[in-house]
């Protein structure tokens, strides 16, 4: 099932790829890889032979988690130019950029795949602890709440043509410079929960532990503010001088 599972989303990512080469549009990779982070537990779920309740509990709300990605990126991704940490990939790269994004969409076709091993692993369990699954759930949803406030704050600042070129302080992104992703980050607890009091689940506890390596230092905050300041710079740096990268947190005076 593993490897199926990882024939999927190369042969997914095969096709991105392709569609990259002719549209000059890099953001699908995204696309794709949300898509294959809602698709693979469901294959699992489906496939396995664990418990029903926690197969479908844990494959669901990955699958839905990853929904709300998917819609938002498909929806930003078609209706507008390729997304600025791409464009400045084409330009770094010049001539060998789709050779490049071929084995960079292969990546993040490992990467789906690495991600969605808690919910294989999860899908074969024979017995579990209601209360945790419970528990996991309602952390799960306390982080979709907190990731839906944070997309609208920011969604609604960029609708006001005032704010062009400036940086968004308002609401949560008053105390984070990015409560989206650390939201995200809180919503990868709940696997590890669900696995509380099962043999052999304690390796579960890696996932956040990597997703959070991952958002802070390889895919998601660095290359973001990259483009932040690109697109910002004095007014983006000042706001990182000023506001917590991650956690929420009370304002620094920024002085240097």
């Amino acid at each position: 099932m593993l490897e199926l599972g990882l024939l999927i989303a190369s042969i997914t990512m095969l096709f991105g790829w392709i569609y990259e080469g002719r549209t000059n549009n890099a953001g699908v990779v995204d696309v794709l890889w949300s898509g294959l982070m809602m698709g693979l537990p469901i294959l699992y779920a489906t496939q396995m032979q664990g418990d029903v309740v926690l197969r479908v509990a844990s494959a669901a709300l990955m699958s839905f988690w990853y929904l709300r990605l998917f819609i938002h990126l498909s929806t930003r991704v078609f209706s507008e130019p390729e997304d600025g940490r791409y464009r400045y990939l084409r330009e770094y790269w010049g001539d060998k950029a789709h050779r490049n994004h071929f084995f960079f969409f292969q990546f993040q076709a490992v990467l789906a795949w690495g991600f969605t091993l808690p919910i294989w692993w999860l899908a074969q369990v024979d017995t579990f602890q209601l209360v945790w699954l419970v528990v996991a759930l309602a952390l799960a949803f306390g982080a979709w709440v907190g990731v839906y406030v944070a997309d609208k704050q920011l969604a609604e600042f960029k609708k006001n043509p005032a704010n062009k070129g400036k940086v968004c302080e308002k609401g949560l992104w008053f105390y984070s410079r990015h409560p989206n992703y650390f939201f995200e980050w809180c919503h990868w607890f709940s696997y590890p929960i669900m696995a509380i009091g099962i043999s052999g689940g304690e390796w579960l506890w890696i996932m956040p532990v990597v997703m959070f390596a991952f958002l802070y230092f390889i895919t998601g905050i660095p290359y973001t503010e990259q483009q932040a300041i690109r697109s910002r710079g004095d007014a983006y740096r000042q706001y990182q001088k000023t506001t917590s990268a991650f956690i929420p947190w009370r304002k620094k005076d920024g002085h240097d």
